[in-house]
């Protein structure tokens, strides 16, 4: 005989028009094995709701959904919860892959497709990421990050386009791995900066605390693999494939997540794509002996403006703004 009360819950909670009431009782059902077994037979009648496809068993597929909107407001729930001052702007965006496999009762036994997700941070703004087990993605501007959510809630690898800074919590029993387009980064639990924007010459990883280790990748062969020491930054051209190891003062790398930037005898075409992903801006190099100039300095909080302002004090150089870009000159 079927639960009328749960059954409306359910739907409510597959169409998405849920009150947290509805949540908790879900969470709640699919976390007890003896809830679970009542709602079980539940699951296939509400299969016809939600369309089928071949490939699919019916009660995989709505118990993939309704587990991935479980996590999802966990997940959301914690972000609200974070302390952090920077701001947060997290895009999470939801697939649910083809079911191939059969559907057991025990949630912890369950074998079920992964649900992928990315989150983005728009140039102009950072974004912090939670993974399940609390371990922390902060993601600059203009970078994205993809990883799968896979058996047991844990997510085993990403995928950087861009620059993140990560504190994983250390887990021997697993690997986790940050991939990017020319090398792989192993990790046990630690603090480190990945830098590997598609546009850049360089990938660069820069290790704060504990271990990782660099790997060959999907466009690279590396000669070695080293394992980094805190302290320490991997640097790999991607044209050339000269690899460096270096020790580095690490704050020059990463307080760019406390909206802090460093620049010692910088680029000035290194410096403007920065800004232009800090700021969401357009900047446009009027002279190519521009290019030749360097910049040291500290900012924080200073609006686009400010530092332009900051720059042109030092460096023989003016600014003007047309429409939507910012034209740089040099002062002859």
């Amino acid at each position: 005989m079927i639960d009328t009360s749960k059954n409306k819950v359910l739907k409510r909670y597959l169409k998405g028009n849920y009150s947290v009431n509805d949540h908790l009782l879900m969470k709640k059902w699919f976390t007890d094995n003896s809830e679970y077994k009542e709602i079980e037979p539940l699951l296939d009648d509400s299969w016809e709701t939600y369309g089928r496809q071949e490939s699919e068993q019916p009660e995989q597929h709505v118990f993939n959904k309704i587990i991935s909107q479980i996590w999802l407001q966990e997940e959301n729930k914690k972000s609200r919860n974070n302390l952090r001052n920077i701001f947060i702007r997290v895009a999470a965006a939801l697939i649910i892959g083809l079911v191939t496999g059969y559907f057991v009762s025990n949630l912890r036994q369950a074998s079920y497709e992964p649900v992928y997700f990315t989150a983005h941070a728009p140039k102009g703004s950072i974004s912090e990421t939670l993974l399940p087990d609390g371990s922390l993605v902060v993601l600059n501007a203009g970078s994205r990050l993809e990883y799968a959510l896979g058996k047991n809630n844990q997510v085993n690898e990403v995928r950087l386009d861009g620059e993140a800074w990560f504190d994983i919590h250390p887990n021997p029993e697993r690997k986790f791995i940050v991939k990017t387009s020319h090398y792989n980064v192993n990790v046990t639990g630690t603090q480190f900066n990945v830098k590997a924007y598609e546009e850049d010459d360089e990938i660069t990883t820069t290790l704060e605390k504990g271990s990782v280790s660099i790997e060959s990748g999907e466009k690279t062969a590396l000669a070695y693999s080293p394992e980094l020491k805190p302290g320490e930054q991997f640097s790999l051209n991607k044209e050339t494939q000269k690899a460096i190891l270096s020790k580095v003062n690490t704050k020059i790398y990463t307080t760019w997540k406390d909206n802090k930037l460093i620049f010692i005898n910088m680029d000035l075409d290194e410096l403007f794509v920065l800004l232009e992903r800090k700021f969401g801006v357009d900047i446009e190099i009027s002279n190519t002996e521009i290019l030749d100039l360097h910049y040291t300095g500290t900012i924080k909080n200073e609006t686009i403006l400010e530092i332009l302002d900051l720059i042109s004090h030092t460096l023989p150089l003016n600014y003007e703004i047309i429409g939507q870009k910012i034209i740089i000159t040099k002062i002859k």
